[in-house]
């Protein structure tokens, strides 16, 4: 999931001008003793202008149509938020409901500062959304008991987004949801497209786990297997091996793919892109914003859908929405919850951040269907969506900055071999996962 850069947290009230569409709240709910509405506190993580707006926008909205439960939004940074939550639960001064990403679930609901909103969700929010993003939620809490800690709302598909002019003029086939690339075609195509000064694709790698462990799900590959006796540990076989091979084919033997990208970060070979230097990006499904934003004038591209190997599975993780396990009023909490995440609303905030809504409702939506800007592939790549398997080990951030990211890069710049690259992730990463062992 994407974590970019925002402002520092800081508290403000916002009201939005605007009437947010999807419908109102329960106009009716009692207020507190004396008259006073409940208040709630909404920690919000969007940073981008047109996700702060449709943020913004909801909250207002619910406020307008429910006086009795008065809803503060409160801005917060993915740069530090996880610090600050740890500071706020033990202080007993956490928001009451609190956008997040699901890797960071885990330890919150270990450690019982979340609520488990298994029993507790509206039974329309909870049909809306499919069990497999219901699954990036449902962690176990200190106690060993399985719950649901969010409600999943965004979520990232690996795309690729590719100069029309050059895959016109090289007269190959455009995929289709329905009939995608499989991963030899998509080689095939890649050497058609390396002439010139114009490589057939820029694999940026600068973080190259995640890209690398959720495409491996293509091939069923997936990193880590649990023993009988609850033990993770890694594995590198020949099923994660494959994605790992291809893409080092592409840099070393094929040569279609530019060895220079490797260090780059996932927007950085844009200019290159815009340059015909690089004929297509695999990346993240909202890179197309800045390729909007920055494309010169007539330059014409294109977002084709996910890669086939033995499936076209892809490992996912969520944007999410939670209820603080200290909060005062949790029923009102979930009820704002189940508004902003209706599927209008699903809609709109996964438009600001070019990004998937978990809402089959939303997905249905005539905005997330458009072919402007590709959002029909897009939007279709939701169903290749699958819990990340990474996403339930505990040790994987240390495994993936000690042992998996300089790997990685080594690997896939020709500085080691596939078995020692995979020898290093199976022993230096079994010594990191044993000390997470309980």
């Amino acid at each position: 999931m994407r974590i970019k850069s925002a402002l520092a947290a800081a508290a403000i009230v916002a009201m939005a001008a605007a009437c947010g569409s999807g419908g109102g709240g329960d106009a009716a709910e009692p207020a507190k003793s004396g008259g006073e509405p409940v208040k709630l506190n909404f920690l919000s993580l969007a940073w981008q202008k047109e996700s702060v707006a449709a943020n913004k926008e909801i909250v207002d909205a619910w406020n307008k149509a429910n006086p009795n439960i008065q809803v503060t939004y409160v801005q917060g940074s993915w740069d530090n938020v996880n610090d600050q939550l740890v500071t706020q639960f033990s202080g007993g001064t956490a928001p009451d409901v609190i956008h997040n990403d699901s890797p960071a679930l885990s330890g919150f609901a270990a450690d019982g500062y979340l609520l488990d909103l298994k029993d507790k969700l509206p039974a329309e929010l909870k049909s809306d959304i499919p069990q497999k993003a219901w699954d990036t939620v449902s962690f176990k809490d200190g106690k060993g008991n399985d719950g649901v800690y969010g409600v999943p709302f965004l979520q990232e598909s690996q795309v690729i987004i590719a100069n029309k002019k050059l895959l016109d003029k090289a007269k190959v086939r455009i995929p289709t949801p329905d009939n995608p690339w499989t991963w030899d075609e998509f080689a095939e195509v890649s050497k058609k497209l390396t002439k010139g000064d114009t490589f057939g694709v820029a694999w940026p790698m600068k973080s190259p786990v995640n890209k690398t462990l959720n495409l491996a799900l293509n091939f069923n590959g997936t990193f880590f297997q649990t023993g009988a006796d609850g033990k993770t540990t890694v594995k590198v076989g020949p099923e994660e091996k494959q994605v790992l091979q291809r893409i080092h084919d592409q840099l070393h033997k094929d040569k279609s793919a530019d060895p220079s990208a490797l260090g780059m970060g996932t927007a950085d070979p844009l200019p290159g892109f815009f340059a015909d230097k690089y004929a297509m990006l695999p990346v993240g499904v909202y890179l197309r914003q800045q390729v909007v934003e920055q494309a010169p004038d007539g330059f014409e591209w294109i977002t084709l859908p996910p890669l086939k190997g033995e499936t076209t599975n892809q490992g996912a993780v969520s944007q999410t929405l939670s209820v603080s396990a200290d909060s005062k009023q949790p029923d009102e909490a979930l009820k704002f919850m189940a508004f902003f995440l209706n599927g209008p609303n699903q809609a709109k905030l996964a438009k600001g951040d070019w990004l998937l809504p978990t809402s089959q409702a939303a997905a249905a939506d005539p905005s997330m269907t458009t072919k402007d800007n590709g959002w029909d592939v897009a939007t279709a790549s939701v169903k290749d969506l699958v819990v990340a398997p990474f996403l339930k080990v505990n040790g994987f951030d240390e495994w993936k900055s000690k042992v998996a990211t300089p790997t990685l890069q080594q690997y896939y710049a020709n500085k080691i071999t596939l078995d020692e690259a995979a020898a290093k992730l199976v022993e230096e990463g079994n010594k990191v996962l044993e000390r997470y062992s309980s």
